[in-house]
């Protein structure tokens, strides 16, 4: 840079410095920064001084003109004398209304500036937050839109405020814009979990879901492992009425009553703030807030008033997603046995043998079908049918794996996925089954009846290129088994795709 472009800068920099004390100075002057209160018993201290100073120079200049006049007056003087003094006399009468004039018009110009500025410091933000409140009601507000903070008075600090509850407003409208736009609850719990971290400064918490149907919760966030981990007794998990929040649907805090939850475990050392998520009446979750003892109690009320919005927001979305689910789960699910049907197969194929082939691991497959199952309905009615399909639903279900799925295929028949298998297992799988099976007793109106099952077992991609492929040998082995006498586990075989018909 030559020596003319830093003198140019320095120069800027300088008018800068300027510009800004000058404007403290007439900060200062003018009383910007002072409480409004006292701004205007300064402003008028500042106008009863300047009429104060001009009575003093009117009356000093009176008294003076009156003197002197006495003088000519009361002694014998020469006429030249006369007229010197008369001329002195005038010339200090016109000095006087000089002197008052300049006051006065310093008095005016003081005033002026005073006004302006006192005005424009209390009417510009006045009329801001007057704009952005009418905005508010009829629904265009910008809560970007912040006001500009020109003093540190009343005023000054009525602004901060209301661009800080803009501000608030606008994260609680962006927060819950993005949490409807999720797509599963698991988001929406995760979003809402930052939130209470990251805008409200809360690191002690965690968020249960609940299943009023199955009657339990489970923490969402942050994801703990092991039951035990958790502040409560586990046995809220498996049992929610045991939760006094669920059961009540108020806030429970042992802040201001110690003890007041039973299910909070003894000897913890923190208190705890439990709110109800309240959806359709009931409460679908529970967001516990965990504090130190020592933490003050008005820092407390505040953050837990901040996380409330939140979870306000946050409930007609979580109410919708749970609703999506419902539907989703109702669409993919047999309401008879409360298995998944073929449609979920059908929706789920891919990210199912994905994993299996990632990890390098095989899937068995039987295809369950109850033998004579028609007899059932023919000889003792539907309702007793049903009974039966359910009975064998449970039978399946306690046999495998909790990683194992059942689906309803159709009718009687039942498609068990046997995920990451060792060779031979789903053959052992298939034969407790069918021995379990065959050893139940199910009571009907006349007695008791048992029933029978015939299974085929298949393996992919062991047998076959195809999951759907798979399936289909699965089904010709159950074909076999149904055509070699029933009652039977049988596996296929290559040279089974031979026979007619397949």
């Amino acid at each position: 840079m030559t020596d003319k472009g830093r003198q140019f800068v320095n120069t800027v920099l300088r008018l800068l410095i300027i510009i800004k004390m000058l404007k403290k100075f007439i900060n200062f002057i003018t009383f910007i920064d002072q409480p409004i209160k006292k701004k205007f018993m300064l402003f008028s201290t500042g106008v009863f001084f300047w009429f104060i100073v001009m009575f003093i120079i009117s009356a000093a200049a009176n008294m003076n003109i009156n003197r002197r006049t006495y003088a000519i007056v009361n002694h014998m003087i020469p006429q030249d004398r006369v007229m010197q003094e008369i001329t002195k006399n005038t010339e200090t009468a016109n000095l006087a209304l000089y002197a008052l004039a300049g006051v006065l018009l310093t008095a005016t110009s003081l005033l002026i500036v005073f006004t302006i500025s006192i005005s424009k410091a209390i009417i510009k933000p006045v009329k801001s937050i007057t704009r952005q409140i009418r905005s508010l009601w009829e629904g265009e507000v910008d809560f970007t839109q912040r006001i500009d903070i020109s003093s540190k008075d009343e005023i000054g600090k009525l602004s901060e405020d209301f661009n800080i509850l803009m501000e608030r407003i606008h994260d609680l409208s962006t927060f819950k814009k993005i949490i409807e736009d999720d797509n599963n609850l698991e988001d929406v719990y995760f979003r809402l979990g930052k939130s209470f971290n990251e805008k409200i400064g809360l690191d002690a918490f965690v968020i249960y879901d609940v299943s009023s149907s199955l009657k339990k919760m489970k923490p969402v966030y942050p994801i703990i492992f092991n039951e035990k981990d958790i502040s409560c007794s586990e046995e809220i998990l498996h049992n929610c009425d045991l939760c006094k929040v669920k059961k009540t649907g108020r806030i429970i805090s042992s802040i201001e009553y110690p003890d007041i939850c039973n299910q909070f475990k003894q000897g913890f050392e923190k208190v705890h703030v439990c709110i109800p998520m309240i959806i359709g009446g009931q409460a679908e979750g529970v967001v516990q807030f965990l504090f130190d003892r020592k933490t003050n109690n008005s820092r407390k009320d505040k953050r837990i008033f901040k996380a409330e919005q939140y979870i306000k927001e946050a409930l007609s979305v979580i109410e919708a997603k749970k609703l999506m689910n419902t539907l989703q789960e109702s669409a993919l699910k047999d309401s008879l046995t409360g298995l998944y049907n073929r449609r979920f197969l059908q929706e789920y194929t891919e990210t199912l043998i994905a994993g299996v082939l990632r990890r390098e691991k095989s899937v068995g497959l039987m295809m369950c079908d109850l033998d004579f199952f028609k007899q059932v309905n023919d000889l003792y009615g539907h309702n007793v049918g049903d009974n039966v399909l359910k009975e064998t639903c449970e039978i399946i279900k306690k046999c495998i794996r909790s990683s194992d799925l059942v689906i309803r295929f159709g009718g009687e028949e039942f498609l068990v996925l046997m995920l990451d298998i060792n060779g031979g297992e789903t053959s052992q799988i298939a034969d407790k089954i069918r021995e379990t099976i065959e050893k139940t007793k199910i009571k009907v109106s006349d007695g008791i009846i048992k029933k029978t099952i015939s299974i085929g077992i298949s393996e992919f991609p062991t047998d076959a290129e195809s999951f759907w492929q798979a399936i289909k040998f699965a089904d010709v082995a159950l074909y076999r088994a149904k055509d070699s006498g029933r009652n039977k586990v049988v596996r296929f075989t290559p040279d089974m795709s031979t026979e007619k018909g397949f």
